[in-house]
């Protein structure tokens, strides 16, 4: 028998990336415990908790699996990995001789396939196929694409030495972004100042110095707000602005036409509070406004994350200590950027990437036009930041695999992501991915997707793999998660997956690390010290830190300064400056604002539904609303109830809640029911899901992403049965 072992890992399970320590006995990961550095210790949720129910699971997928019946009438054979990969590259290559690289799109997820070492984006490049997209289009990625557009990289906030927290939206949690509650805790305990724009009474608003109960949907307007109050009262930092900013005049011409009143008219919140607001923030010595889930899914996104950068950059809160800072590259770690091989595809291909055209904001399309300033101050031509820099845009991508038009999408791959619940017109995605000759799913659980693949793969776990954790080059530290036990025989990293499919397909000379252990070795060459040494000297690698970087070497912009007004939106033909654009309102049919996209503690996007311990939490999908809404309705708390869009509706129990804002309604994200695999059609993937909702259609698009407006379309509600199928103790089977 083996000894108990415990080392480092770094969790996976959702996308912070908690430093934890795991526990194994013969073979088996048998628990996860806390970090043994005090500072890091309070970083752990009951999702790292559950990690060995998890990884340990009796349904875990262990062996490939090939489509025999119907596409999702799940029925399947068992094969060997190899024969799976062999059959997967010769259909791949068939689909591709005839209908040209671009008829192959990739969809998957940074949390979930953290070992690809953009081995993903090499194949893609190297064949030809700009078709490559993540749920990270509408999470983190895109603000970081849309943060580039204004100084050329996504800053990291300096929690520990700031003076004050600005949230939009954003609610860590104890048991969510748990380490970025941690820190907002500590720099209160220290003296920094909170304020919360939430429409809800948050966990966070009820503890901030100030919550501006704001319409959902409204942040760009916020924005404008301060700034009218900022730049009028002379709070901006006068020097910095002149010395290091372009587009000042046309900025302010543009928040000249919001005065507060207007914007108070917008938002809902009294106009004094809004004054107050942007001068605690503007006045704090360090100030800092976290990237957030909720502006970077709104119909006015670009223009919103714009104004956050705004923001940071007028105060003169930017690179600076209790700021925001732009770390660049690691010195230590070759990056994806690198890896990925973007210069080896053709301008042509680039230019059929979806979105490229229509929402270009971080297609191919910017990357190119950013590609000279970000080599200039950053040393490489691509900065692939969080992932999100050059991607397609899913809803176009879903549109052309489901109609054929421009050109046809034929195979599609799926890594870690469950790509029917995780993009906008989830009966689009569904069409979408009815109309492939090939479908292949990398996972460690059958889910919705999974059921219309034909070949279904089994992936590794992060107790199964070592991995250096570089925050997808958002900052410079990085963090060594130690392999625990060994994965099932058959299954696979994601660089193992594209590594011996593109040795199938011509490509070897391209890919020549063999396992996961050359290819880290190579990504830390840079440092001259080996995993080993690393490990040896602590789990942690820290790169010296500069502060304002930019006297040295300027902004990774065309300009080289702060894009106030933005010359790249200009020459595209989109309005260079910040503005605020109002989502479908409410009507008589359609009477409430419904804001989806909200995860609960339990579960992380689509997952975890499965898992007992964190279902026993929250065993059913809740709406929630304002007891005076419910009342409106005849809804009583635990009842159930339907509500509907003009695109879809979901069923779901009713959950009144005195912090909601009166008129808005609160969706989960992601719902789909495991245990009713083989009962409902894809496990219950359109009963509760917040993506049939909302609609993908122009109107109601951001212009520059088409990012979809997520937070405040209308929807009405009225009660409901609970369904027959949803009756029975979902953890019973």
């Amino acid at each position: 028998m083996e000894h108990e072992t415990t080392k480092h890992v770094v969790c996976s399970i959702c996308d912070i990336g908690c430093q934890l320590r795991a526990e194994q006995e013969d073979g088996r990961v048998t628990r996860i415990l806390p970090h043994d550095n005090p500072l890091l210790a309070p970083n752990i949720c009951f999702k790292g908790v559950a990690a060995p129910e998890i990884h340990n699971h009796p349904e875990r997928l262990r062996t490939p699996l090939k489509r025999v019946g119907e596409r999702g009438a799940d029925r399947w054979e068992e094969i060997s990995y190899a024969q799976a990969m062999d059959e997967i590259a010769e259909r791949l290559s068939k689909i591709i001789g005839q209908h040209g690289p671009e008829s192959f799109a990739v969809s998957t997820s940074g949390w979930n396939t953290q070992t690809t070492h953009s081995m993903d984006r090499r194949f893609m490049n190297l064949i030809g196929s700009p078709n490559w997209t993540s749920g990270v289009s509408l999470c983190a990625g895109n603000t970081a694409a849309v943060n580039r557009l204004t100084y050329g990289w996504f800053p990291m906030p300096d929690y520990l030495n700031t003076q004050c927290i600005v949230l939009f939206g954003h609610n860590p949690r104890q048991h969510s972004w748990t380490p970025i509650y941690n820190m907002i805790k500590l720099a209160q305990s220290k003296g920094a100042k909170l304020i919360v724009l939430d429409p809800r009474i948050s966990d966070q608003a009820e503890v901030s110095d100030l919550h501006l109960r704001l319409r959902s949907g409204t942040d760009a307007a916020m924005c404008l707000g301060w700034l009218k109050v900022i730049f009028d009262e002379g709070l901006y930092d006068e020097e910095f602005v002149r010395d290091w900013c372009v587009g000042f005049d046309e900025l302010k011409a543009r928040v000249d036409e919001y005065p507060l009143e207007r914007v108070e008219e917008i938002t809902g919140v009294d106009r004094s509070l809004i004054a107050e607001a942007a001068r605690l923030y503007a006045n704090a010595d360090g100030a800092v406004i976290p990237w957030t889930p909720i502006t970077d899914q709104q119909i006015s996104s670009t223009s919103a994350i714009r104004l956050h950068s705004i923001l940071r950059a007028v105060t003169g809160n930017l690179d600076v200590p209790g700021g925001e800072s732009l770390g660049g590259f690691s010195h230590y770690y070759r990056s994806e950027s690198e890896l990925g091989l973007h210069d080896r595809l053709s301008d042509t291909q680039k230019a059929k990437q979806r979105g490229y055209a229509e929402h270009p904001a971080y297609t191919y399309r910017v990357a190119e036009m950013l590609r000279e300033p970000t080599e200039k101050v950053w040393g490489q031509p691509y900065a692939d930041l969080v992932m999100g820099c050059h991607m397609a845009n899913p809803s176009d991508l879903f549109r052309t695999m489901a109609t054929g038009a421009p050109y046809p999408i034929k195979a599609f791959f799926v890594l870690g992501n469950n790509a029917l619940l995780s993009y906008p017109n989830q009966h689009q995605v569904h069409r979408a991915l009815r109309a492939q000759e090939l479908i292949v799913a990398h996972e460690i659980f059958m889910t919705p997707t999974a059921l219309l693949a034909d070949y279904v793969l089994p992936g590794d776990v992060f107790t199964e793999r070592n991995h250096v954790a570089d925050s997808w080059s958002w900052g410079t530290r990085l963090t060594l998660s130690e392999k625990v036990v060994e994965p099932p025989a058959e299954a696979s990293s994601s660089f193992q997956f594209w590594t011996d499919l593109a040795h199938r397909m011509g490509l070897a000379e391209h890919f020549p690390w063999k396992n996961l252990e050359e290819i880290i070795a190579h990504r830390l060459s840079p440092s001259d010290k080996t995993w080993a040494e690393w490990k040896a000297e602590g789990p942690m690698i820290f790169q010296d830190s500069e502060h304002q970087k930019y006297l040295r070497t300027g902004f990774a912009t065309p300009s080289g300064k702060v894009e106030l007004s933005s010359s790249i939106l200009g020459d595209l033909g989109f309005d260079p400056v910040p503005y605020h654009r109002e989502g479908p309102l409410p009507t008589k049919d359609y009477p409430y604002r419904v804001f989806t996209g909200v995860r609960e503690d339990p579960f992380f996007q689509t997952g975890q539904r499965n898992i007992p311990s964190l279902r026993r939490k929250s065993p059913v999908p809740q709406l929630f609303l304002h007891p005076d809404d419910a009342t409106r309705e005849g809804l009583k708390d635990g009842s159930w109830a339907r509500l509907e869009t003009e695109h879809g509706h979901v069923i779901a129990q009713i959950s009144v809640q005195t912090s909601m804002k009166e008129g808005h309604i609160r969706v989960p994200h992601g719902w789909w029911y495991p245990e009713l695999r083989g009962q409902e059609p894809l496990a219950g993937a359109f009963l509760s899901s917040d993506a049939v909702l909302c609609s993908d259609e122009p109107e109601f698009l951001d212009h520059e992403q088409g990012i979809p407006h997520f937070k405040g379309f209308p929807g009405r509600i009225q009660p409901t049965t609970q369904p027959e199928a949803l009756q029975s103790d979902p953890l019973s089977n």
